[in-house]
């Protein structure tokens, strides 16, 4: 075991004090600065910074040639005020570690200690600590940055903890383990009127009534095959808040969803279109824009065979009723464009409170498991 006690009760109170200031994607300046100065005291060879953005990296040299594995996980928090009574509870009014982007940190921070005090015997080991996961941004911009170069892998790996799971087992498949995803902001423009007189405006409102339930019906779910397909409606606005003015202008968001890249493309030609006909039908102008770009997340099976003898090794049970490939979104999957890459589950608990709740608080139970499993991972193909 390469973390004593000691080192383990120093990290749960670290992690504890990233959970008391968590920091929005795009803005992860202070924990950059905290994460940083972590991995200084490691003694690191290189420590990279604003790569992608407030991102931060540490290399570990070994003594031989040999691949680079990067392990990667991710600075920011969310715009939720927690709802707790726990000591260590968020500080930051509205904001907000409900993902577990805490221990994460916490985790590859475990896990860097380790490399610290020794070195793999071959290649090079690589902790990236992300921005920007939870807005689909922080990957793209890592990539882009020509300080990527720097530190570009061979194989790459994170894990994610998963509520509903039992605490500490694991969840790992082949092929497709995030869906892709994207926000659809839909804004129509007519004209408005007098609320006594709305025939001499062009109003929004049939357009919007017709395209809810036509964006949904594209995608109404059901298994998670290459043909699932989902469209969620988030929003919508229409109009003044007033009584005497007939609304000249709408929004609608939603978030298409796909478990394959592929599948995206048509989806939001599908979706466009019902917008165009819709809008043409009322007289109505039309934009469309996206957000929160996500693009599927692919486990490669080399990479999973290497996860999953770490997994054995470190005592680590695989869960049979693991959610995968999951609906929901990761970041993770366009670091899988450049290296062999695969993503694990650790389960929170089975009656654990779930990702995003407002009473979510990570487990840190999971730190010394997925750094131990990280450790593996890197030792089995490094030495």
């Amino acid at each position: 075991m390469f973390l004593t006690n000691q080192d383990v009760v120093e990290l749960t109170e670290w992690r504890r004090k990233l959970h008391r200031m968590p920091e929005l994607s795009g803005a992860e300046v202070e924990t950059a600065r905290e994460v940083a100065g972590f991995l200084a005291a490691t003694g690191a060879d290189r420590i990279v910074t604003g790569i992608g953005g407030h991102g931060v990296a540490a290399v570990y040299e070994g003594s031989e040639s040999g691949p680079t594995l990067m392990f990667r996980a991710e600075l920011d928090g969310l715009p939720i005020a927690e709802v707790s009574d726990i000591p260590h509870r968020s500080a930051a009014d509205g904001r907000g570690h409900m993902c577990g982007h805490d221990g994460h940190m916490a985790t590859l921070a475990a896990f860097a200690r380790g490399l610290g005090r020794q070195r793999p015997k071959r290649g090079r080991a690589v902790v990236l600590f992300q921005p920007a996961e939870e807005n689909g941004a922080g990957a793209a911009a890592v990539v882009a940055d020509p300080k990527f170069r720097e530190i570009r892998p061979d194989f790459a790996y994170a894990y994610h903890n998963m509520p509903g799971m039992p605490l500490g087992q694991a969840g790992l498949s082949e092929g497709p383990a995030n869906c892709a995803s994207r926000g659809i902001r839909i804004v129509l423009t007519g004209k408005t009127a007098h609320a006594s007189m709305p025939e001499q405006g062009v109003s929004p409102m049939a357009a919007v009534a017709r395209l809810m339930p036509a964006l949904t019906g594209l995608g109404s779910g059901g298994g998670l095959d290459e043909d699932f397909a989902m469209v969620t409606i988030t929003h919508a606005s229409m109009g003044e808040p007033a009584f005497g003015i007939a609304p000249g202008r709408a929004e609608i968001w939603g978030t298409l969803r796909t478990l394959v890249d592929a599948r995206m493309d048509s989806l939001v030609e599908r979706a466009e279109r019902l917008v165009a006909e819709a809008a043409a039908a009322q007289g109505l102008g039309f934009e469309i824009d996206y957000h929160d770009v996500f693009r599927h997340c692919e486990n490669a099976p080399e990479a999973v065979a290497h996860l999953r003898a770490a997994l054995a090794a470190e005592g680590v049970a695989i869960c049979d009723t693991a959610p995968l490939p999951m609906r929901a979104s990761e970041d993770f999957g366009r670091f899988g464009d450049h290296a062999v890459s695969a993503m694990f589950l650790l389960g929170s608990g089975e009656r654990h409170a779930s990702l995003h709740n407002p009473d979510y608080d990570f487990p840190d139970d999971l730190i010394p498991i997925g750094a131990r499993v990280f450790m593996r991972t890197l030792r089995d193909q490094l030495g």
